[in-house]
């Protein structure tokens, strides 16, 4: 398509061209010039030629002129973007000393003054060098005042003056006229000073400036949300900002889990309940499988009982065995406890499987099981080695081999295996 518009265009040159010509031949027009004896004669189109002939060959003869004394600016311009770059590539590869250096001979060019200032800061900050950062911003700020804010913003959190750095985005934040990279440091910076409110009104302007990804984006609404849920005073107003919130951030596993765990606090046992039941009944969740099991309440049997139903189709899933050995050690039965806290161990090691068994051992008064269990989580959380368990004092193991699940294709026709 792009080809046929240049051959267009040429046609339509051409034409222009050809009427043109005829037009002049017509009356190419007379130019007389007399000066001091001189008279010279020409047709308007060659007067004007002779002109833009005479312009190129001044401005050859002058930048002919000027190129011995640029050769110096030249020089300058090349080895200024050369340590940018070089400066750029050792503040990735973490030699943040050397990228200082280079970038602050780099900013001595105006025109990279503000990026070389930029990143120099950034460099100085990942050093701990905090005063050199800001002293750089404070230069940076007179090319490139919105990115200096910002930067200036992010260098104060990592020193832990979150106040500060809130205080510096917030009129800006009240303008509307913050960065993308603005709205991201407001949101983390009221975060880490407490203002929830600030940080929830944030979130929206950042979503619709596509600064993260989706997956980000979702990471940093869901600390937000759960800080908040956190930070509620009682069960009415956990209630009412419950109800607030759009169905898609009631639908995330860790914001209804802190949901769960903060109504339970509160005595609302049963509202945590519900809203984790339906969340598992969308869509299968190993956290919110944990939530379900470490839950306060007098309907453990009950609970034990629906839990157990979901083997079937979660046979080999960890986290439910863990929280169904959980379940089994306050109900006190020791070997179902044992059973599925062996599977889960089996399947995925963990300290929280290693402590629950210790409770196991502990609860049939076997003190040495019980000590090794829980030497064992201490030793998986500290990333050491564990010690199997003594087989002598329990001949009789339980089957810790995953069970075999039948697939079945979109026409549910059981897969033959492999």
């Amino acid at each position: 398509m792009r080809v046929w518009r240049w051959v267009l265009l040429l046609v339509v040159i051409a034409a222009l061209a050809a009427f043109g010509w005829h037009w002049v031949a017509e009356d190419p027009g007379y130019v007389l010039l007399r000066l001091r004896g001189w008279r010279v004669e020409t047709t308007v189109v060659a007067a004007i030629l002779i002109l833009l002939l005479a312009w190129a060959v001044l401005t050859a003869l002058w930048r002919l002129a000027r190129w011995p004394f640029g050769a110096f600016s030249r020089r300058h311009r090349r080895l200024s973007q050369q340590r940018l770059g070089e400066g750029l590539v050792a503040l990735i590869e973490g030699r943040h000393g050397d990228a200082e250096r280079d970038l602050n001979r780099a900013s001595r060019l105006d025109s990279l003054r503000g990026p070389a200032l930029l990143a120099s800061a950034e460099a100085a900050s990942r050093r701990g060098e905090h005063g050199r950062a800001l002293e750089a911003l404070d230069q940076a700020a007179q090319s490139s005042p919105q990115a200096a804010r910002v930067l200036r913003a992010r260098v104060l959190r990592r020193e832990g003056k979150s106040a500060e750095a809130l205080a510096l985005l917030v009129p800006e934040s009240d303008k509307g006229t913050l960065t993308p990279g603005g709205w991201r440091e407001l949101v983390l910076a009221a975060l880490a000073n407490g203002d929830l409110r600030r940080a929830r009104a944030a979130l929206d302007p950042l979503q619709k400036s596509g600064a993260l990804g989706g997956r980000a984006y979702a990471a940093l609404e869901a600390q937000v949300l759960v800080a908040t849920i956190n930070a509620t005073a009682d069960g009415a107003a956990l209630n009412t900002l419950w109800s607030q919130l759009p169905k898609t951030q009631r639908r995330v596993p860790v914001v209804i889990d802190a949901y769960a765990r903060r109504a339970a606090s509160f005595g609302l046992t049963l509202p945590a309940m519900d809203e984790v039941e339906s969340a598992l009944r969308r869509e299968w969740s190993p956290l919110l499988v944990e939530t379900y099991g470490s839950l306060a309440g007098d309907d453990i049997e009950a609970r034990l009982r629906r839990a157990e139903g979901w083997l079937d189709a979660h046979p080999n899933d960890a986290s439910l065995l863990l929280t169904l050995g959980r379940m089994c050690v306050r109900l006190k039965l020791w070997g179902k406890a044992r059973q599925h806290l062996q599977r889960s161990l089996a399947l995925a090691p963990g300290a929280a499987a290693w402590e629950a068994l210790g409770d196991t051992f502990a609860g049939q008064d076997d003190a040495a099981q019980a000590q090794r269990c829980y030497r064992n989580a201490l030793a998986f959380a500290r990333g050491d080695a564990v010690a199997p368990l003594a087989q002598a004092a329990h001949p009789s193991q339980p089957d810790t081999h995953p069970i075999a699940i039948e697939e079945r294709d979109r026409h549910g026709v059981p897969r033959l295996p492999d």
